[in-house]
């Protein structure tokens, strides 16, 4: 439960984010949609603890705070290590050795589809494939939260397809909570199971919209009408909070 979070920066003007309410719900995919500079990374990072914010709070269910994996826009591979040493960074800086930790290193790569380039070097490997390996790295330890920060932003239209579909398999196989960031109507609305709507000046939660969505998606949900209606919801809240920035 985030309840009225407020972070400003030095210098900024209006605060980065201001009366920020909103619940996460266990095992959904909740997309946070808004214009640039609205907040939604900077609320990524307080969730994930990066951030302090200057009031208000983040309670957790039964006090404790979840185990979190965090995919950057970014992949920030160690461009001199393998695909198994990066994959294998969080469990070595939790002190798992790297024989213990194979297993689970192994199955995060297969889990992405890379089960065949453990030696691989990032320099070896395409946008996609390096967004995929750090997919594997924020799952590797089994979060109960997983953040994801615009991964696919800087992917053409095919890949970034292709990793929404590989995100929906991994997310069906863990019992994850999970919090994507993204511009996208499209990528929300295929993604989602509620997307939280923001709007800027300050950063702020506009409104919330519950999708429902049945176990299938590929083409078919894209093809539907369903997914029409649903993005035509999403593009209007958005506008709709676009026009009410201060």
């Amino acid at each position: 439960m985030l309840s009225d979070l407020r972070l400003a920066f030095p210098g900024q003007g209006a605060p980065a984010l201001d009366g920020v309410r909103l619940d996460l719900l266990p095992g959904e995919t909740l997309c946070l949609l808004g214009p640039s500079g609205c907040g939604k990374s900077t609320l990524l990072r307080l969730i994930a603890g990066i951030e302090q914010p200057d009031s208000g709070e983040i309670r957790w269910r039964d006090g404790v705070a979840p185990k979190i994996g965090f995919v950057f826009q970014e992949p920030t591979l160690m461009p001199w290590a393998d695909l198994f040493a990066n994959v294998h960074l969080p469990l070595r800086l939790a002190g798992v050795s790297r024989r213990d930790a194979a297993p689970k290193v192994e199955a995060a790569l297969a889990g992405v589809g890379l089960s065949d380039r453990l030696r691989a070097l990032p320099r070896e490997l395409s946008g996609g494939m390096k967004m995929r390996v750090s997919i594997a790295r924020a799952l590797v330890d089994e979060p109960e939260l997983l953040l994801l920060d615009e991964p696919f932003a800087a992917l053409d239209e095919i890949t970034r397809w292709q990793l929404n579909d590989a995100l929906l398999d991994l997310r069906r196989k863990s019992a994850a909570t999970v919090v994507f960031v993204t511009h996208s109507v499209y990528e929300s609305a295929y993604l989602a199971d509620r997307v939280a709507i923001m709007r800027a000046r300050p950063g702020r939660i506009d409104s919330i919209l519950s999708l429902e969505r049945g176990p299938t998606r590929g083409l078919e949900l894209r093809r539907s009408a369903v997914f029409a209606q649903d993005c035509a919801r999403i593009a209007e809240g958005l506008q709709q909070a676009m026009g009410r920035a201060a």
